[in-house]
């Protein structure tokens, strides 16, 4: 399944730590991930909260990976707004589980400033 991320510019610096293989783990206030199902929205994101965020840098970035369908399908899709703000909610504590099953590199595909 592919799928996106907006992040601001620290959790970026903490993927590239990776070597753009893994998403960092949650801070404690953070109980899930968040991946989302289509690009419009992951901009949509990035620029209405990533771009406000001052330890963003006032910046924000759209990432687009591939995770393993098989893995994926135990999640349920969250619609949260319109039709298409369509995500999934994955624990905090599977992240480290999830990035198991990231099929190549993590992507940054769109970068808002």
């Amino acid at each position: 399944m592919l799928l996106f991320r907006p992040v601001g510019k620290a959790e970026l610096d903490l993927i590239e730590k990776t070597n753009y293989t893994a998403f960092p783990p949650r801070l404690p206030q953070q109980p899930i991930f968040y991946p989302v199902l289509n690009q419009k929205y992951a901009e949509e994101i990035a620029q209405r909260w990533n771009m406000q965020d001052v330890n963003s840098q006032y910046r924000g970035f759209v990432l687009k990976f591939e995770v393993d369908d098989t893995y994926i399908s135990k999640f349920e899709v969250q619609t949260v707004g319109n039709s298409y703000h369509q995500e999934l909610w994955i624990p905090a504590e599977e992240l480290e589980n999830f990035n198991k099953y990231i099929k190549g590199k993590i992507e940054v595909v769109k970068v808002f400033e």
